[in-house]
């Protein structure tokens, strides 16, 4: 077990990184070259202030008017999106880890923010989840594959309160902790996932099209 926990919190956790790091510019980068071989058209009429206005739009909860016309889930999925970014970044015990392994510390938060933090993000992944049960028009696009990316996304959330919070074997915990966030990590680049990057990239085209070329905003 100990010899597992040194594994997971040692070679493996920088494996993971390299793989999260490299797979997402390595994507990013053959996407890149697809769009200039493919849609070429879209830099033609490229501009910068109309990309940002797309992103933002979608940045700002209600921002946009599909998000306005289900607010309920919007705010879910905004919720669910900031506490996944937050409290890994955050985190009092990841920023030592963060010092330990990189050098870098970052601002923290109180373990007890971190507990409302990761409460609240368990309950919006248990909105999205039962809004792909009980929403037909979400339903029938909803694979095996995205309930198990939710999953993915939520157990070391679970996992890490658990271990907090001593419920359970703690080294045990602590190891189904380590393992589901570097899971995580390694799946992110090759999967829906990585959309934490590709979403800036999409939006903007959508507001380079939508905004530069037609003269619309209803994005």
């Amino acid at each position: 077990m100990n010899n597992l926990y040194t594994f997971l919190s040692g070679p493996a956790l920088w494996a993971a990184f390299i793989i999260f790091i490299g797979g997402l510019g390595l994507r990013v980068a053959f996407l890149f070259g697809l769009s200039l071989e493919r849609d070429r058209v879209f830099y033609n009429h490229a501009d910068a202030g109309w990309g940002f206005r797309s992103i933002l739009h979608w940045l700002i909860p209600l921002g946009s008017v599909s998000l306005r016309e289900q607010p309920f889930f919007a705010v879910a999925f905004y919720v669910f999106h900031v506490c996944l970014l937050a409290v890994p970044l955050f985190l009092l015990a990841h920023n030592i880890l963060w010092r330990e392994a990189f050098g870098i510390s970052l601002p923290s938060m109180a373990d007890s923010v971190s507990d409302i933090l990761t409460i609240v993000f368990i309950i919006a992944a248990l909105v999205l989840l039962l809004r792909r049960f009980m929403r037909p028009e979400v339903r029938i696009l909803t694979s095996a594959w995205d309930y198990v990316l939710l999953l993915l996304s939520a157990l070391p959330f679970v996992t890490g309160f658990l271990a907090y919070h001593q419920v359970g074997p703690y080294r045990v915990m602590m190891i189904a902790h380590i393992l589901s966030a570097e899971v995580l990590l390694v799946v992110i680049p090759f999967s829906k996932l990585a959309h934490m990057v590709l979403f800036f990239f999409s939006r903007a085209f959508i507001g380079f099209e939508m905004g530069q070329r037609r003269g619309a905003r209803t994005w």
